[in-house]
């Protein structure tokens, strides 16, 4: 489901250019979660924006459910992520505006998948499926932090991708809260979705 070849990425600095990632080969089979660990600054996120589709290689190929995202234009590549990629974000990057149900259903407006009618019933099911179903009505300022972040889940679900990637996905949560957000990517893994997720937290 991913396949990254001779990946490289170098970003121009002051002080000249700066190697994020050098020559990096990875492959994630269809239901399997993978976990990379490194410390901050090793380039892990770096490489996850890579596979999202979020920014573009220096070198080196990426492809994610067979399609080479090099052969994605650059005005394709936010539709294809709508729909092939979800991702979770370690600070949540929920919209304070809206409703927990709201965020779960921005993805499907904004892609125009699932009818407009059957919206709001997916989305309610998601949040359901991420145990937090009787949250859906609150503003993500009067959750917690482990609540977001499942609300975050959920939204990354909701166009129903093959693929899900979380950068830092408990790197703001209680050692319990995360051991739950741990066991529910597992879960997700089991189900048969491809999970990537980076860390800095060997726990």
């Amino acid at each position: 489901m991913i396949s990254v070849r001779g990946l490289g990425k170098t970003y121009p600095t002051a002080a000249g250019p700066f190697p994020a990632l050098r020559g990096v080969d990875l492959d994630v089979a269809q239901g399997e979660l993978v976990t990379l660990v490194g410390r901050s600054g090793s380039g892990k996120s770096t490489l996850l924006h890579l596979v999202a589709g979020i920014d573009r290689p220096s070198f080196g190929t990426v492809s994610v459910s067979g399609t080479a995202l090099e052969s994605i234009p650059d005005s394709g590549l936010a539709p294809w992520r709508g729909r092939a990629v979800g991702i979770v974000f370690q600070f949540f990057q929920l919209i304070p505006t809206l409703t927990a149900l709201e965020n779960v259903m921005l993805p499907m407006d904004l892609c125009g998948t699932f009818t407009a009618k059957t919206r709001p019933t997916r989305a309610m099911e998601l949040l359901a499926r991420v145990g937090i179903e009787r949250q859906a009505d609150k503003l993500p300022s009067t959750l917690s932090g482990g609540e977001q972040q499942r609300v975050a889940i959920a939204r990354a679900l909701a166009n129903d991708p093959p693929v899900l990637v979380a950068d830092e996905p408990t790197g703001n949560l209680d050692s319990e809260t995360s051991a739950g957000v741990a066991a529910l990517l597992q879960e997700l893994a089991a189900q048969g979705k491809t999970v990537l997720v980076v860390t800095h937290e060997r726990d």
